[in-house]
């Protein structure tokens, strides 16, 4: 019943003071000097109707707001309010019959709904709520924050500080409201017939009338409708969660970014509801439709949309976890400029092959990139939808990317949605196609100069002079013509004959690594505890070396190839345009993180206790100490509590930036010869570029069982090959990396796991003492035919063991 909102009162009590509160909203107290602003006799007062000064009877009611003193008539007797009707469902008759209730408060809903229990009837509380959530103009009015302390809602963006962002809804209010609702079967029917109805007219407002621009309240009605927390369920999948994903996708960006702000400051149950709803829909509707070449997925309006809904997710997911939008590093690394827009422009290519990726608005506006995050709320990983995965057409969705962006959706514009093996199948599309422009511009400049056309980057080295003849051909080719570094790869040893398809190439990088990560050459040091390089910032090598390792890695990415390189991945934030921070030393120096991170926790005298200034000393190349001012009269400046923050800052920050920026600077401009016209910066985040270079750390072997193909009489069904397989299975961790090495070069996987890997297993004889051979540049084991699984175990391992792998897949 109604009066149990009034738990601390009884029902006679109750009854009365709201039958006072009535009278004095409709009638007034009769004194003329009255200041009550919620009694008719004050000169403010905005008056009511009998309708809305019974709900407002209540709300007052429930605030003990003040009550006026009745004025006493000429006899001397009190004026008697007349009242209610004595039995109290005279208020939900009000409701079942009043047009004029234009919005909704939490008080006014669970009145409502306290009376409808009471009677059994729910009939009132179904029409009110399909009147107001079907109708925008009552739902933007609905669950204000000032619902109480003011008579009509007001219009406009709250004058709070941050105006144009907040809203001036009430969410805590409007949560309870829906738990309350999602407990009567017949409201949720109520919800979800009012939002069928509600959206189509909401999205013809916005796409023609421009309401938001007028009203910013406008955004109320999304931030109401999307804490349904019932959004995912059957019901609402078929047909309303579609129509209110493509109805907030027509929201202007100022609109999609306050969205984007109000919702990070969320908590995370909330954030990840929303992250799962759209998510489930776009599952939803790809499973249950079939897709093809003449219906792509890019043309569903429902997947569409829910990815598009879905980003703001992602963005407000990043704005509350642990951002960092500073320690940006701008240089674009000295990467050289070609002619080669100009030229397409001639053919009429420059949409094609246009330098860059297009600028996302909501992210400017926002003002934060994925690489910015530090810790998002909820893992990356999580808004990669696998089903809309498997029926991407890459090839085409590249197209709408580069060319048809005006018209076409592509899902490069949403990245966080789809995995890394994915979006290196748009990267290889985009690789191919600048390679085979690159060919076609050479077939025009031969024939203008009757040369003949190189159409391949061609490097020819000898194995012995590898580094100086891949330096001195690259460094040419960087000054000379940097485009031809976009050429497919073609690498001849000289003295040697065979043709480049892929082993060469791979034998070649494979080589050039082993040579320049060689400890004694002194251009990267490695720690044997992380099993990691870093740059040597006392190396002796010119800041050709160092460009020519970017190269490779460019290289390596535009050719498709994975290396074997183990560096932190701060590197592959700051070739993404970061700077080292103390975030990154846990990974990159965990001994020098330890240190700093016991002298910012120390509650002694840290003065006194640590004795350390702001001169620091490392070791040069010798391992003789070299001393650094971190500031001007560093050793003079002792670090103490009140400064330590700024030692930890600046150390860092000499360790990974300043001590290492001329090693640095040039890695990173030969890496962008390669890279910076490709939309891997926009497409991937540090850790999946890594992935590019490198490969994964997963294993599956199981996956790598299925694919693996076999030579030489060998099939899946010959016994050593069952052998082989249970043997490798068996393996411990460490020993299925030591045979992956053996065998491709590298203990990583290639991107999208083992099961991509092209591997085969050739017979190389019957039984015999001889160990088992690879040929890691094709990615092949020559396995003997063994007599046993015993000897084949004992062979295989010591093959694995004592062979010396690096090199690269």
């Amino acid at each position: 019943m109604v009066l149990n909102i009034f738990g601390h009162r009884n029902r006679s009590a109750a009854k009365n003071l709201i039958e006072r509160y009535f009278w004095q909203l409709t009638d007034g107290c009769g004194n003329d000097d009255c200041d009550n602003e919620f009694c008719a006799s004050c000169r403010h007062f905005q008056p009511l109707d009998r309708n809305a000064a019974a709900v407002r009877a209540l709300e007052l009611c429930k605030i003990n707001a003040k009550l006026c003193d009745l004025k006493t008539s000429q006899t001397g007797s009190d004026i008697q309010p007349p009242g209610l009707k004595e039995d109290f469902s005279g208020i939900c008759s009000l409701f079942r019959i009043s047009p004029d209730v234009h919005y909704l408060t939490e008080n006014t809903v669970c009145m409502i709904v306290s009376v409808c229990e009471e009677e059994g009837d729910y009939s009132a509380l179904i029409r009110v709520i399909g009147r107001i959530f079907s109708n925008a103009n009552a739902l933007i009015k609905s669950f204000r924050k000032d619902e109480i302390n003011s008579s009509e809602p007001r219009d406009g963006a709250s004058e709070q500080p941050g105006a144009s962002l907040d809203v001036t809804v009430d969410i805590d209010s409007v949560r309870r409201v829906y738990e309350r609702l999602q407990t009567i079967e017949q409201a949720e029917s109520a919800l979800l017939n009012a939002l069928v109805y509600l959206t189509p007219n909401v999205e013809l407002d916005l796409e023609y009338l421009e309401v938001y621009e007028a009203n910013p309240d406008y955004l109320n009605i999304f931030v109401i409708l999307m804490e349904n927390g019932n959004l995912h369920s059957p019901e609402y999948l078929e047909l309303a969660l579609p129509q209110l994903c493509k109805t907030m996708s027509k929201l202007p960006v100022a609109a999609l970014t306050r969205l984007c702000k109000l919702w990070s400051g969320y908590d995370l149950p909330h954030i990840r509801r929303m992250m799962e709803t759209f998510q489930q829909l776009i599952t939803y509707t790809v499973v249950s439709r079939e897709y093809s070449g003449e219906h792509l997925v890019n043309e569903d309006d429902t997947v569409v949309a829910a990815c598009k809904c879905l980003k703001l997710v992602f963005y407000a997911n990043i704005l509350g976890g642990d951002v960092d939008t500073e320690h940006n590093d701008d240089d674009d690394g000295g990467a050289a400029d070609s002619d080669e827009l100009s030229l397409h422009e001639l053919l009429g290519e420059e949409r094609l092959y246009k330098k860059g990726p297009q600028i996302d608005l909501l992210e400017k506006e926002l003002g934060v990139r994925p690489i910015d995050s530090r810790k998002p709320l909820i893992p990356f990983e999580d808004f990669v939808n696998e089903s809309l995965n498997d029926v991407v057409e890459m090839d085409k969705d590249f197209t709408f990317f580069k060319v048809d962006a005006e018209t076409k959706f592509s899902f490069q514009t949403c990245p966080f949605v789809l995995n890394v093996f994915t979006k290196n199948q748009g990267l290889y599309y985009d690789n191919r196609i600048r390679m085979y422009s690159e060919r076609r511009l050479t077939a025009l400049y031969s024939a203008a100069q009757g040369q003949q056309p190189s159409p391949y980057l061609k490097l020819k080295v000898r194995r012995d002079h590898i580094i100086d003849d891949a330096l001195v051909r690259l460094e040419m080719i960087s000054m000379e013509n940097p485009s031809d570094l976009k050429k497919q790869l073609f690498v001849e040893f000289e003295g040697e004959q065979g043709v480049d398809e892929g082993g060469v190439s791979k034998e070649f990088f494979q080589l050039v690594l082993e040579e320049i990560f060689n400890p004694d050459i002194g251009m990267f040091t490695y720690d044997d505890d992380t099993k990691l390089f870093w740059f040597n910032s006392s190396s002796l090598e010119n800041e050709a070396q160092y460009t020519l390792v970017g190269i490779v890695l460019g290289l390596a990415i535009y050719n498709n190839c994975i290396l074997d390189v183990h560096f932190p991945m701060v590197v592959y934030r700051k070739l993404m345009g970061k700077r080292g921070t103390f975030c990154d030393l846990p990974d990159s120096h965990p001994g020098l993180y330890q240190s700093l991170k016991e002298l910012l926790d120390y509650n002694g005298d840290v003065e006194a206790d640590m004795a350390l200034t702001f001169q620091i000393s490392h070791a040069d190349l010798f391992g003789s100490p070299v001393l650094h001012d971190l500031k001007e009269k560093a050793e003079d400046i002792p670090v103490s509590k009140e400064n330590r923050q700024e030692f930890v800052d600046l150390y860092t920050d000499y360790i990974l930036n300043t001590s290492v920026e001329r090693q640095f600077r040039a890695f990173k401009k030969g890496f962008l010869m390669v890279t910076s016209e490709s939309p891997m910066k926009y497409l991937f985040r540090p850790e999946e570029v890594e992935l590019l270079i490198c490969g994964s750390r997963k294993l599956d072997f199981e996956a790598l069982e299925k694919t693996v193909e076999y030579d030489g009489g060998y099939s899946k069904d010959t016994q050593i090959i069952k052998d082989f397989w249970g043997t490798l299975h068996s393996f411990g961790e460490e020993q299925k990396r030591l045979f992956l090495q053996f065998t491709t070069g590298t203990d990583r996987a290639p991107v999208g796991g083992l099961g991509k890997l092209k591997m085969i297993i050739v017979k190389n004889g019957s039984d015999t003492e001889r160990l088992p051979t690879s040929h890691t540049c094709f990615n092949a084991l020559l396995l003997p035919e063994y007599s046993s699984k015993e000897k084949l175990q004992e062979r295989l391992l010591k093959a694995i063991t004592y062979a010396k792998g690096f090199g690269m897949l």
